[in-house]
This record gives structure tokens, C-alpha cells and sequence, in this order.
């Protein structure tokens, strides 16, 4: 597919169907977190002991609903604290208020509360559950470094994530990586300690075990970075949709690019990287499978043809 044929792929998706295919693909992949835990748990109760797979499948699924239930009421807040935002309820934000107040008019959602990064990088990323408790949060180098037009732009793609429930989505799909590599982690080191003196009929499960603890990370991992990819793409054409116009984003996307390549520092952690306009860290990927966004370059060449 060339770029002028994914570019009229996304003008021709309809964002109202984009929302409800979030809402449900986020219950989809909710109930996939449980059954990769439920899964996991049941290959190491029969490494360990047979008899204890009921009790290790209840632990695994009241764990698993624990860990769910935090990282969904309080990501956004951790998010927000890992690069000190703050909140601009000071009057020399008040025009970037307005710009945002502006933009969800247009939209038609509620007005997210509106945070700032102690950064001159240009960047942002949004937060939040739900457009009922959207975030979005962007650089102080955002509102010295582009123009009104670009941080429009810039803006318009971040709301588009929360229209979009594109942040209950990826926030569901961290937590699905996290959860597998917690619940891994623990069953490779516990082999450590173990006496090793298993009877022969758990050593396959063992080998099934230590095959999945090694894998179930990294396909996770490679599901979200993808998933994390398309949603890139969709905000784009969402920014395009909302502002009537491609030029803000695209330039605002150019400057992204020559600034990071030119700095490597960023405000931004890995944990969060992927939640960015731009991914802070892109250029240290291996390859764009393991990118947590699609290449500047390919971005700005779909936005052209829109």
C-alpha cells in the first residue's frame, strides 16, 4: 500500500466507528490480560505442584484484576508525576487554554485539564481513561518553539487520542506487557531457588513453563509497540480532520525530528516514551518493529497526501 492509498484509507474510516472498535477491543484485550495470567499461573502450578492449580489460578486472577484496576484509575497521575508536569492554572497559560478550549468545541468532547512539561523539547502526549478525564500534557518547548499553527497541530492529534478512547486502549495494552513480564520474571527466578529435584512428569511443564515466560513478553510487547504504531496514524488523521488542515502538523512534526536529532536527552522515561507525539527515543530502536511509533518520515508523507 502506498502512501496516497493509506492515506485515503483513513480519510474513508468513519471516527465514530473508530470509537465504539476501541471500546470494544479494549474489553477484548481487558479479558486477553486475564487469560495470559490464568494461562501462565496454570503452567506453573503444574511445575510446581498439581494439586495447588485451583489455588494458583485465584491467585493469578485476583492479581491480575488488582494490577488492572491500579494501572487504569492512576495511570494518567503516574504518568504525569514521572515528568513533573504541572497543571497551567497560571494566566500566561491562558492561550494555550484557549487553544485547547477551541479545539474541543470543534470537537464536540469535554475539555481535558491541561498539564506542562519542564522541557524545551517539543512534545506532548495525552492521558486519561476516558474524554471525561482526558489529560493533555505538552512541553514548555512546544509554546516557545512552534507557532500557534503547529501547536494547534500538535494539540488536535493529542485530542484526537482521547476522542478516540485511544488512551484506555494503549493504557490497557501497557499494562497487558507489564503483567506478563511481572508474572514471567517471578517464575524464572524462582527456578533459582528451587531444589531442582522435580519428578519427571513436571519436566515438560517446566520447559512448556520457562518457553512461555521467555516468549509471552516479548509477543506481547511487539503487539502493543504495533498497536501503539496504528494509533499514531489515526491521530494524525484525526489532527487533519479537526483542524481542516495538514500544514500545522506536518511542520510541527519537522521540527520534532531536527530536534532530536540534535538532542538526546528527554524529560521522558521508557515507560511512557510510547504514549508521545513522538517517540523521544526513536532513534535508538533497532528497527521499526520494535519502534513504538511509525518513522517521522512515513507520518509526514501520509499527511502530505491527505
Amino acid at each position: 500500500m502506498n502512501y496516497k492509498e493509506y492515506a485515503e484509507t483513513y480519510k474513508k474510516i468513519s471516527f465514530y466507528d473508530q470509537i465504539r472498535n476501541n471500546k470494544i477491543k479494549s474489553w477484548i484485550l481487558l479479558i486477553g490480560i486475564v487469560l495470559i495470567i490464568v494461562g501462565l499461573m496454570y503452567v506453573i502450578s503444574l511445575v510446581y505442584n498439581p494439586e495447588l492449580t485451583f489455588l494458583f489460578l485465584i491467585v493469578g486472577i485476583i492479581f491480575s484484576l488488582i494490577y488492572v484496576w491500579i494501572g487504569y484509575y492512576f495511570s494518567d497521575k503516574i504518568a504525569l508525576a514521572s515528568v513533573g508536569a504541572i497543571e497551567t492554572t497560571d494566566k500566561k497559560y491562558n492561550h494555550l487554554n484557549s487553544l485547547v478550549n477551541g479545539l474541543t468545541l470543534a470537537a464536540g468532547m469535554p475539555m481535558p485539564k491541561v498539564y506542562i512539561m519542564p522541557s524545551q523539547e517539543i512534545n506532548a502526549f495525552a492521558t486519561g481513561r476516558n474524554p471525561q478525564n482526558g489529560v493533555v500534557c505538552v512541553t514548555e518547548g512546544c509554546l516557545t518553539l512552534l507557532t500557534d499553527k503547529e501547536l494547534e497541530g500538535v494539540l488536535a492529534h493529542e485530542l484526537t487520542h482521547i476522542r478516540n478512547f485511544d488512551i484506555r486502549f494503549v493504557t490497557l495494552a501497557v499494562i497487558l506487557v507489564g503483567l506478563v513480564a511481572i508474572i514471567s520474571e517471578i517464575f524464572l527466578r524462582s527456578l533459582w531457588f528451587s531444589s531442582g529435584d522435580r519428578e519427571n512428569k513436571n519436566i515438560v511443564f517446566l520447559i512448556i513453563g520457562i518457553v512461555l515466560a521467555i516468549l509471552a513478553p516479548i509477543v506481547a510487547n511487539l503487539v502493543q509497540l504495533a498497536i501503539s504504531r496504528k494509533r499514531e496514524y489515526m491521530a494524525d488523521a484525526g489532527a487533519v480532520q479537526l483542524t481542516r488542515d495538514n500544514t500545522g502538523l506536518i511542520s510541527a512534526l519537522k521540527k520534532i525530528g531536527k530536534y532530536y536529532e540534535t538532542h538526546d536527552k528527554t524529560i521522558a522515561n521508557k515507560t511512557v516514551a510510547n504514549m508521545f507525539l513522538a517517540s523521544p527515543i526513536s532513534g535508538k530502536s533497532l528497527s521499526n518493529l520494535f519502534s513504538t511509533h511509525p518513522p517521522l518520515e512515513d507520518r509526514i508523507k501520509v499527511l502530505e497526501a491527505m
